[in-house]
């Protein structure tokens, strides 16, 4: 049988979300107007996921109309208030809106024995149950999978147990030639199989390479998140070449001293973390109440990774 023309060959693709980072909260412990304490929600095949849970960041939702209708999971990095202490509120928000899906909190073991009582108080007759789902944050191991995505914890530096997250997207199907189903009269029974790798037999018995029959899967997705942090460069394995890396950047490299004392990271620092993982884009955040004028700290983490943006609240940002 002879091969199609390729030129006339076209490709069936799988479709899926691309991925959105909005930012709810892109400051430190000390909130300022434009800048509330760290939250963010990553949407990633069509599902919803908190990062943190600092304080205001229902409000931030509502000011920038992102529903949660599909929000399942929290992960909170550390217990530092400027990262869980809106989670109470959030909850009983959720409650008086009459969510009734199960909400899972990913965490340090010690928040479920902090966070329970107040819940106990105030979100008592919450139509929907909260699960604790504890984890290491000093080891780097999954925490949460499903069917098309999957979560590891990133051990980071700081004061207290402190994980970053790598979310990334399982390996998807191959893509399908349409050209090739009608040529070679493959049944709609054959073609899953096919995406996911194997051969075709024809009625004749002649047997078709999946080469031949499908191009390559689309890249997954991957996003990575560290904060907070000191600097440090045993987390490049966890992130190397993700498509988005949020890194914090709270002081500026005449802070360093500063940086180091009270272990989070200088803009310079993040630049150079993102440069040596080899990620295509960087965020960075977290920044202290000291820098209204930001400028000073996306240029110096530009002057060593040029693709580097800030995260500003209230802000969406695409993966490409």
């Amino acid at each position: 049988m002879n091969q199609p023309d390729k030129e006339k060959t076209e490709t069936i693709k799988n479709t899926s979300n691309d991925g959105l980072l909005h930012i709810l909260g892109s400051g430190s412990a000390l909130p300022m107007r434009d800048n509330y304490p760290t939250s963010q929600i990553l949407e990633l095949r069509n599902k919803q996921f908190m990062i943190d849970c600092g304080e205001g960041c229902q409000i931030r939702l509502r000011e920038m109309g992102l529903s949660t209708s599909r929000l399942g999971h929290i992960f909170i990095s550390h217990l530092h208030g400027d990262h869980c202490l809106g989670l109470v509120g959030l909850i009983s928000t959720l409650g008086m809106m009459n969510r009734t899906a199960d909400l899972y909190i990913h965490s340090h073991p010690d928040l479920e024995r902090l966070t329970l009582p107040l819940l106990n108080y105030f979100c008592a007759e919450s139509p929907f149950k909260i699960i604790f789902v504890p984890f290491n944050p000093s080891k780097h191991s999954i925490i949460y999978e499903d069917r098309s995505i999957e979560v590891y914890s990133i051990p980071l530096i700081h004061r207290v147990p402190t994980a970053g997250f790598l979310f990334q997207e399982k390996e998807k199907p191959r893509h399908i030639k349409r050209e090739m189903i009608d040529f070679y009269n493959i049944p709609i029974a054959s073609i899953h199989k096919i995406k996911m790798g194997e051969n075709f037999q024809t009625l004749e018995g002649e047997v078709i390479p999946n080469s031949v029959l499908t191009t390559p899967s689309t890249p997954p997705l991957r996003y990575a998140f560290c904060s907070d942090t000191a600097y440090n460069e045993s987390i490049i394995p966890f992130v190397e070449g993700v498509d988005l890396l949020y890194h914090e950047a709270t002081f500026a490299e005449s802070e360093l001293l500063r940086a180091k004392k009270t272990m989070h990271s200088t803009a310079r620092q993040a630049a150079e973390i993102a440069k040596k993982a080899n990620v295509k884009k960087l965020i960075i955040g977290h920044f202290s109440a000291r820098y209204r004028n930001k400028e000073i700290l996306l240029n110096e983490a530009r002057s060593v990774f040029k693709n580097t943006l800030l995260a500003e609240d209230k802000k969406t940002y695409p993966f490409f």
